[in-house]
C-alpha cells in the first residue's frame, strides 16, 4: 500500500486502518509492528474470548431455533399429527456439540457451545416453573 494512502481516496477501503497487510496470512500473522498498526481493528479472532463467547450464543441460537425451525418444516411437509410423532428428533441437534468435542481444534467451541444450549434450557424451564408457580399461587 502506498505511504500516501492513494487507495483511500478512490473510496477502496471503508476505513484507513483496513489494508492488504494481513491477506494471505493465517491467523493474524504479523512481520512488522506498522502491519500490525494496518490491520483491521476488528480482526479478533486470535482474542482468547472469541471461541468461547461465539460457542456460548451458537449454543444458545441453536435451542431457540432449531426447534422451531424443525417443527415449522416438518408441519410443512408432513402435517401436523406428524410433527408430533417426529418432534422427539429435535433433540439429535445435541449431537452438534458432542461431535465438536471429539477433535481437539474444535473441543473449546463445542464445550462453550454445549454449555450455552444447557444453560438456555435450563433459564428456560425454571422461568416457566417460576411464572406457573406464581400464576397459580395467585388465584389461589
Amino acid at each position: 500500500m502506498p505511504a500516501d494512502h492513494s487507495s483511500l481516496a478512490s473510496g477502496r477501503y471503508d476505513r484507513p486502518d483496513m489494508s492488504e497487510a494481513g491477506e494471505g496470512r493465517a491467523g493474524g500473522e504479523v512481520d512488522a509492528p506498522d502491519d500490525r498498526s494496518r490491520r483491521p481493528d476488528w480482526f479478533h479472532r486470535g482474542h482468547p474470548v472469541f471461541f468461547p463467547l461465539a460457542g456460548f450464543f451458537t449454543g444458545m441460537v441453536s435451542v431457540i431455533v432449531v426447534p422451531g425451525l424443525y417443527a415449522a418444516i416438518v408441519k410443512w411437509i408432513a402435517g401436523y399429527e406428524r410433527v408430533e410423532e417426529l418432534f422427539p428428533f429435535v433433540l439429535l441437534m445435541f449431537v452438534v456439540p458432542i461431535g465438536l468435542l471429539v477433535p481437539q481444534h474444535t473441543r473449546r467451541f463445542g464445550r462453550y457451545m454445549l454449555l450455552g444450549m444447557v444453560a438456555t434450557v435450563l433459564v428456560v424451564v425454571g422461568v416457566g416453573i417460576a411464572v406457573a408457580w406464581f400464576l397459580l399461587n395467585k388465584d389461589a
